[in-house]
């Protein structure tokens, strides 16, 4: 799952960043309304951390260009704001959740898993293609029956590939929502993980689940009998 996080003061920025990361996000960095404006042209976000105060623009003015534009994507606003006439304006221009500074990260994660959870119309996510399972709020994948070890990467591949069952997922979309500005075209980073991940969910028997598409990209599905 793929985050922007627009916040202009870097320790902070950097903070947020590297625990999402932990949590298994992919984060994006921005520190103004017109980077961030440009972002979500670029790419599909799952949702925003959004400061208020930032130089130039308000933050403020990206949640309604955002919502007049028809973009639905779930926005936390994290701001040193914290009266109630300030949470109002802020859920006023379109954001969907508010946490004052100074905060707590747990709670942070909390909000930012509901708010993703909700956009996705999912409340307790589990992705299924044929005998394989994948329960994104516990980050347990198994097959059968039988658990399958995962890391944060290999997660994040699969996580995609099941989201969209049945349809192509190209090396772009890969590379967008499972390593986002820090991956390197030049490298096979997506062929590796892909041999690893059918390793182990095809590792233990079965019939094969994850196809490649040839110039196209991959595909998870189920082969009929």
């Amino acid at each position: 799952m793929r985050l922007l996080i627009v916040e202009d003061e870097a320790n902070l920025a950097r903070h947020l960043r590297r625990g999402l990361e932990e949590a298994q996000f992919v984060a994006d960095v921005c520190g103004s309304v017109e980077a961030a404006w440009q972002h979500l042209l670029a790419s599909t976000y799952d949702a925003l951390v959004l400061d208020l105060g930032l130089p130039g623009e308000e933050g403020t003015v990206l949640l309604r260009r955002m919502r007049e534009s028809g973009l639905p994507t779930p926005v936390l606003i994290l701001s040193a704001r914290g009266t109630v006439d300030d949470r109002v304006a802020g859920l006023n221009s379109g954001a969907d959740d508010y946490l004052s500074k100074p905060f707590v990260f747990s709670e942070l994660l909390a909000r930012v898993r509901a708010l993703v959870r909700r956009g996705h119309g999912q409340a307790a996510p589990v992705l299924q293609v044929g005998d394989l399972r994948l329960d994104v709020l516990k980050r347990q994948a198994e097959r059968n029956g039988r658990a399958i070890e995962l890391t944060a990467r290999e997660f994040g591949v699969l996580e995609l590939l099941m989201r969209h069952a049945g349809e192509v997922v190209t090396r772009t979309m890969l590379a967008d929502h499972v390593w986002g500005d820090d991956y390197d075209t030049l490298s096979n980073l997506i062929d590796v993980f892909i041999n690893r991940l059918r390793k182990k969910i095809e590792g233990g028997g079965g019939a094969r689940l994850l196809h490649t598409v040839r110039g196209a990209g991959y595909v998870m599905r189920q082969e009929p009998h």
